[in-house]
């Protein structure tokens, strides 16, 4: 009985760690299938989006601004389908928000947001893998393909390109945000003039004086960084006469002082056809404005808006230059473009325009290549005595 007690207590022994093991056994499968699970969903292809979805979000965001078909350009009932021209014959262009060129039912591979399309930067897109572009300014034949054929440089690398400009003017306040005031009136075509933006504001509650305006832009547009960067070229270059777009066109006072106060601003943008006629209205319907602010473009300090900001006494600051409207204008457009194609893979160009003294330009060897082929090649000077 004993004997019999001791073989039944090992078998239930048997049975219990049998159970365990296979217990375990199962909890490791389980687990290893859901691990493998994890692992294929993580190791997915993402999204794929094409051309043509690029172009539906740009339309959404822009609020249907873009060209989706070519009905409107023939009937015209697209507003933002401008023509912008100085009657210098042959120069001008059509503003086409929307896919300008490419393949609509292309996969995006990676979608780049710049201001300004150049044959740089569809060498920089072809390079890292970008077959999209969205610039911000109008795009030309030659003129921003490197003197060819926009088509034939663009198929050379399969890549699809998009602008907007005034079809994006006015869809958010973040340049009047930036400058540190909030408008209670704005128009993006005063006095009839097609882009011809203009704001009138209150500043924001922490902006008293100009020296807080101009604070506020140097520390959203990180402006000691990119000293410090340019500081580190000149060092590298070993010349201290190399100067940037950005940092050179900075704010600047051209009426008043830092520590001036300010209240209600007009905010203009020089380089859009706004003139001292349009300012002598807009003061005579704002009597309490105390500032005229001038940004994306300056004017120099005998402009005829100098003078004429003069006469009431206004302030007169220049704010931020063309050089950073990729921060004003493309980082809002990157996200906004983000919120309708979660998945796309984005980057931002950013144009880092440089000066250097011809001499200080390259190192000896192209110095000498330069001088020799203009001696050798572009000397006729005999010629012509």
């Amino acid at each position: 009985m004993k004997k019999f007690i001791k073989n039944f207590s090992i078998f239930i022994l048997l049975i219990a760690i049998f159970h365990n093991n296979c217990y375990a056994h199962v909890s490791e499968l389980i687990n290893e299938k859901e691990v493998c699970c994890e692992t294929q969903t993580d190791r997915s292809e993402p999204q794929w989006y094409y051309v043509k979805d690029v172009l539906q979000a740009l339309n959404s965001l822009s609020g249907g601004r873009c060209v989706m078909d070519n009905q409107c350009l023939t009937t015209g009932s697209n507003k933002f389908v401008i023509t912008k021209s100085s009657n210098i014959p042959g120069k001008s262009v059509i503003e086409l928000p929307g896919l300008v060129w490419g393949d609509r039912e292309m996969k995006v591979k990676k979608i780049a947001v710049m201001m300004t399309l150049t044959e740089s930067a569809i060498e920089l897109a072809a390079a890292t893998g970008v077959n999209v572009i969205i610039t911000h300014h109008p795009v030309a034949d030659g003129a921003s393909s490197g003197g060819v054929l926009l088509k034939d440089y663009l198929n050379n690398y399969n890549i699809a390109v998009f602008e907007l400009h005034e079809a994006f003017h006015g869809l958010h306040p973040g340049i009047s945000f930036l400058h540190g005031h909030k408008p209670f009136f704005s128009d993006v075509n005063y006095g009839g003039i097609k882009g011809n933006v203009v704001h009138v504001g209150n500043v924001l509650s922490d902006i008293k004086t100009i020296g807080d305006m101009i604070n506020r832009l140097n520390l959203f547009m990180n402006i000691e960084k990119d000293v410090t960067v340019l500081t580190s070229e000149r060092t590298i270059r070993n010349c201290n006469d190399i100067s940037e777009a950005g940092i050179a066109a900075k704010c600047k006072i051209l009426l008043g002082k830092y520590e001036n106060p300010i209240n209600k601003i007009i905010h203009i943008f020089p380089h859009t056809g706004f003139n001292a006629h349009h300012l002598e209205e807009l003061v005579s319907k704002n009597p309490d404005v105390d500032t005229l602010l001038a940004s994306i473009s300056h004017v120099y300090p005998d402009h005829e808006l100098v003078a004429k900001a003069n006469e009431p006494g206004l302030n007169f600051i220049c704010g931020n230059s063309h050089a950073l409207e990729i921060f004003e204008n493309g980082i809002p457009l990157a996200y906004g473009i983000l919120q309708y194609l979660p998945q796309a893979q984005i980057v931002i160009f950013r144009d880092w325009v440089t000066s250097t003294p011809l001499n200080n330009f390259g190192d000896d060897m192209i110095q000498n290549y330069g001088k020799d082929i203009a001696k050798k090649y572009l000397n006729h000077i005999s010629d012509s005595i």
